[in-house]
């Protein structure tokens, strides 16, 4: 690495993020991160490139690979690649919130065959939905919801509206309408990439999580927030239900999965399945204490249940 800010990465180290430090507790630490375009296999040619990056923090001694944030001035545009595990993964990936509901909503899309998903989009928020993948010039092929929600009204049914070719997905456990019903184990597949099924009831009885395992991530809908979970006191809820969902199908995840939820209340927006077997304030309890404490909440009744459950029981369509 060239100290004073121009970054050389070896042909070996595309697609990878590296942190470099100096010796001196005064030098400014240097990230960057690859960018990763059209599909190539490892065994084809590979470029190296430069990168400007802008200097972010001072730091102690170290050199390793990590996950960072993107600080770069210009960037030039090199081929993605791929180890032959499929381990790495150049996905499209866009997390967005609601601020009137909480909501998070995500958009992934494959790079190559431009085909994308959205997952829990708001029915308030198609209008920016839709530019979105416009702008990443993405086509949307299924809108997917985690549940039926009940603080909010689904936008797959606008966007249905908008995009003939958009199918609706939901759980087969759900007993809501769409035009694709998936269940354990099943893959929703969008051009190379694909979301794996497992089935979270507990919150609601048709709650799923969707695994990306090429890019390690999850989307846990309301079965699994951040430091916490979904209400279990309506809509089939179960607390011993909702335990054993959490602890069989997400936290048998690999530690190092990002989580990535339907809704915070905290202005957080990720954590990873290692933090939340160690912090999360209810799941990390006992079985029994979980059940009392979940039976002990009294929160609110949602304020837009009334509208919005029966809506999202037609794919958002206000009867």
């Amino acid at each position: 690495a060239e100290y004073m800010g121009t970054v050389f990465c070896k042909p070996t180290h595309v697609g990878a993020v590296y942190q470099y430090h100096t010796p001196s507790t005064k030098a400014l630490a240097f990230q960057f991160i690859v960018a990763m375009f059209s599909g190539i296999q490892l065994g084809s040619i590979y470029r190296s490139i430069t990168t400007q990056c802008v200097p972010t923090r001072t730091a102690a001694i170290r050199y390793k690979q990590i996950p960072i944030n993107l600080y770069c001035r210009g960037l030039s545009i090199i081929n993605r690649t791929m180890s032959s595990s499929g381990s790495k993964s150049g996905i499209v990936f866009r997390q967005l919130f609601d601020h009137s509901t909480y909501t998070l909503t995500y958009i992934l899309g494959d790079p190559s065959t431009r085909e994308a998903v959205i997952i829990d989009p708001v029915i308030e928020l198609v209008e920016r939905d839709l530019r979105i993948v416009n702008e990443l010039k993405m086509k949307l092929i299924y809108g997917i919801n985690t549940h039926v929600h009940a603080d909010h009204i689904t936008g797959t049914g606008s966007i249905k509206a908008h995009i003939d070719s958009c199918k609706s997905v939901i759980s087969e456990e759900s007993g809501a309408e769409a035009d694709v019903y998936v269940s354990e184990g099943e893959k929703i597949v969008f051009g190379r990439e694909e979301l794996e099924v497992r089935e979270t009831p507990g919150h609601t009885s048709g709650c799923m999580t969707l695994v990306h395992h090429a890019s390690r991530r999850a989307f846990t809908g309301d079965a699994l927030l951040i430091r916490g979970c979904g209400r279990t006191d309506f809509q089939e809820g179960d607390p011993e239900r909702l335990y054993n969902s959490v602890h069989s199908k997400i936290f048998s995840l690999p530690k190092d999965y990002r989580l990535y939820p339907a809704h915070d209340y905290t202005g957080q927006t990720v954590t990873t399945v290692g933090e939340e077997k160690a912090y999360n304030a209810r799941l990390t309890k006992p079985l029994e204490d979980f059940i009392t404490i979940m039976n002990n909440l009294n929160l609110p009744y949602p304020k837009q249940i009334d509208t919005a459950l029966p809506a999202n029981l037609v794919c958002g369509f206000q009867l």
